[in-house]
């Protein structure tokens, strides 16, 4: 009939659905966060850290590799924070090195842990393993072969630095071990963060 007008068609757009984290994301971010909850309970006072009334130059190499073993088994939470912090801040200064480490951390987070289809690229599917072997190979070069690497090692190693000098001069004579913190070893407090090697069994 002319003149009249056609019937509205109703367009219907692909809806994508949203990334949602795999059953061993959540274990793991799961584990982490309790790992880390509970490091920090065991955080001790920072004031307590930095008294100077209880620093005093070591006597021996012996004196002082004593002070270091005892000091990092009392304040080691505090310790791991001063790396972290030190670290942090070398990777803001350095912004495209801190760049580059979220692309790698975002390619690990949404193409192997938050992924719960396969990878398809250029028409071809890639099996979980591939993207694993993908993943560690741009890992590698990201660490290893570029500037990123380098930085890293230097901020660690200058936080170390930081660390043994204060745990050398620190007189431990006033901290009170139990037997369970002295047991406890260098990374005790993480005994609640899974191991990467069980997230990446769950998935291949």
């Amino acid at each position: 009939m002319a003149g009249s007008v056609p019937p509205p068609v109703s367009a219907t757009l692909p809806t994508q659905s949203p990334i949602t984290a795999t059953p061993a994301a959540r274990a793991f971010f799961g584990r982490l966060y309790d790992g880390v909850r509970s490091g920090l309970s065991q955080r001790r006072p920072w004031l307590e850290l930095v008294d100077r009334n209880q620093l005093a130059k070591p006597d021996s190499l012996a004196e002082a590799t004593a002070r270091v073993r005892k000091n990092w088994t009392y304040f080691r939470v505090n310790y791991l924070i001063l790396l972290s912090t030190v670290l942090t801040i070398s990777l803001v200064s350095h912004p495209v090195s801190l760049f580059v480490l979220i692309l790698l951390l975002s390619g690990w987070l949404f193409l192997y842990l938050f992924r719960s289809e396969p990878l398809v690229l250029f028409n071809r599917t890639f099996s979980d393993r591939e993207v694993l072997g993908i993943m560690i190979l741009l890992t590698i070069i990201v660490v290893f072969l570029t500037s990123v690497g380098s930085l890293i090692i230097s901020a660690l190693m200058f936080g170390l630095a930081i660390v043994c000098a204060h745990a050398a001069f620190r007189v431990p004579e006033d901290l009170f071990l139990d037997e369970q913190e002295s047991a406890g070893g260098f990374l005790s407090f993480l005994g609640g963060v899974p191991n990467p090697a069980s997230v990446v069994a769950a998935r291949v």
